[in-house]
């Protein structure tokens, strides 16, 4: 009986709330008070049964009779209306004016009731359900500002008629005496000698910024300059993105950005020969996942950047030069001076689609071609710096090309511990995810990028994706050091597996296995 009138208020309640909207809301809260309450109730239960074996039964009804006073009250109280970011206090008053009120009715109303409930554990169940609401409602606040739900994603502006307006002509003495003061009070003699060097300082086309703020970009005139040298550490920049969007749209086509930033690996090596061997590792961990680990997690990525405004943060170079590829730009050279690296790039295009939160978690998903060349999905853990993926082509060329494992000679954008990652197969472990959801077999050609894709001839485009892709790779057992042996290998594996299916796997899984037994393979 009880448990049925408990329902129709439930139902009832449902009904009454969602005349007034945010039904989704209300109803996940109502079920969490439910939850609460009835973690409450057992705590409660434990408690006085150790201690005067009371029966179940008188604690279920005092449940179902608190839980919905309390549904009653913190509907009243305004505790279920949606919490907005700002208004995380007036939550907290709302829960705030429920327990008291539920205190209030535990111990003025209870005792007079036909039933023999105790004030004391009622009073206890609302304690309980409070301290745990606090947590919620801070946890709900606090993911709302984590993500960054408010921060409109920036829009990319169209170009008409993007040619540099301004003449080419000299400044005067004066103009380049000032741009020289401006420049040596964030950097030394040397350096503005190496930027007159391969930057036209003296020219009316050239426009030189020292200020850290984004609204000195937005003062620049669009299309007035061929040449912006912006002197601020890209590492005490908050919205880097942003500001290379900003350049990007007052630059010319083709015009030329010089920006300058201070690289990880610098930090690096000042952290490990500063410390004693030994301390220096754990010195330059305990920064790196301050620096780096902590403001690329969801939760924890915009407080940083409202603690520190962005500045001192770690960048390495992949990350640098993959931004500027991000947006729009093409790098043309990388000079190195000290301990700060200057980025000379051209503006060749509009900018990648911005996105509101743009994080690099440890698990990442990459296209690859998939069967009748249709592009998935694959899992994988990232080995690579942040916006690795967008100087693919630049690392390419300038390291000779990629080789048979779709990676490119000395590819300096994997990091430390992807190296090691890659060298046993740790990295792919996500793909049994793909292998789960039936995008993979357990043996078979690799998936591959569209880059790699593209390199391989006509005829094994058409015959490797005729089936799908595998875990364990063929070239696992024949060991090529070609493209050619690559192909042949490959080749081999599809012309058999295409005639006996099953028997090819089974075939291949165990010779993959001896190989990697015996000769060691291990992932590229």
């Amino acid at each position: 009986m009880h448990i049925c009138n408990f329902c129709c208020i439930f139902a009832a309640k449902l009904v009454i709330m969602r005349k007034n909207g945010n039904a989704q809301h209300i109803t996940k809260r109502i079920f969490i008070d439910i939850f609460l309450w009835t973690i409450a109730t057992i705590l409660c239960l434990l408690w006085r049964w150790l201690d005067e074996k009371s029966e179940v039964s008188s604690y279920i009804l005092l449940f179902l009779v608190m839980a919905n006073v309390w549904m009653l009250v913190a509907w009243a109280a305004q505790l279920y209306r949606p919490y907005v970011l700002v208004r995380l206090w007036r939550s907290m008053g709302s829960l705030s004016l429920t327990i008291g009120i539920m205190v209030g009715l535990s111990n003025l109303v209870l005792p007079y009731l036909p039933w023999q409930f105790s004030p004391k554990v009622a009073s206890w169940m609302v304690l309980i359900v409070g301290a745990m609401e606090v947590v919620v409602l801070i946890g709900e606040h606090y993911w709302k500002y984590a993500t960054n739900m408010t921060v409109p994603v920036m829009k990319i502006e169209q170009r008409v008629n993007a040619v540099v307006k301004r003449k080419d002509e000299p400044r005067s003495e004066e103009s380049i005496a000032s741009i020289r003061q401006s420049v040596l009070s964030v950097t030394i003699e040397k350096d503005y000698a190496m930027l007159r060097e391969r930057v036209n300082l003296d020219s009316m086309q050239t426009r030189v910024v020292c200020n850290s703020n984004n609204f000195s970009i937005l003062q620049i005139p669009d299309y007035q300059y061929a040449t912006i040298v912006d002197m601020t550490l890209m590492n005490d920049t908050r919205g880097i993105n942003k500001r290379f969007c900003m350049v990007n749209q007052k630059l010319p086509d083709n015009g030329r950005y010089v920006c300058c930033f201070r690289p990880q690996e610098y930090i690096k090596r000042k952290i490990l020969t500063q410390y004693p061997r030994g301390i220096n590792w754990i010195a330059y961990g305990l920064y790196f996942f301050r620096k780096r680990v902590i403001p690329r997690m969801l939760l924890t990525s915009r407080l940083y950047y409202d603690v520190t405004n962005g500045r001192k943060r770690m960048l390495s170079r992949t990350e640098v030069l993959g931004r500027l590829y991000f947006c729009g730009f093409a790098v043309e050279e990388v000079v190195p001076m000290g301990h700060i690296e200057y980025v000379f790039a051209r503006r060749i295009s509009q900018p990648y689609p911005q996105e509101r939160i743009k994080l690099y978690g440890p698990l990442i998903k990459l296209p690859r071609v998939w069967k009748n060349k249709e592009i998935r999905y694959f899992y994988k853990f990232r080995t690579m710096h942040p916006y690795a993926e967008y100087i693919q082509k630049y690392v390419f060329d300038k390291r000779g090309g990629m080789d048979i494992a779709d990676k490119s000679n000395d590819d300096w954008r994997i990091t430390t511990w992807g190296r090691v990652m890659r060298k046993y197969w740790l990295d792919e472990l996500p793909m049994l995810i793909n292998w789960i959801r039936g995008d993979m077999k357990l043996v078979g050609v690799r998936p591959l990028s569209k880059a790699m894709f593209d390199s391989y001839p006509a005829w094994l485009q058409d015959k490797r994706t005729l089936t799908k892709p595998g875990l364990m790779p063929p070239f696992y057992i024949d060991h090529p050091n070609t493209f050619d042996e690559l192909f042949a290998s490959e080749d081999k594996y599809l012309t058999e597996y295409l005639e006996h299916p099953h028997r090819t796997d089974w075939k291949y899984f165990f010779l993959i296995m001896r190989s990697i037994l015996t000769r060691r393979t291990h992932s590229a």
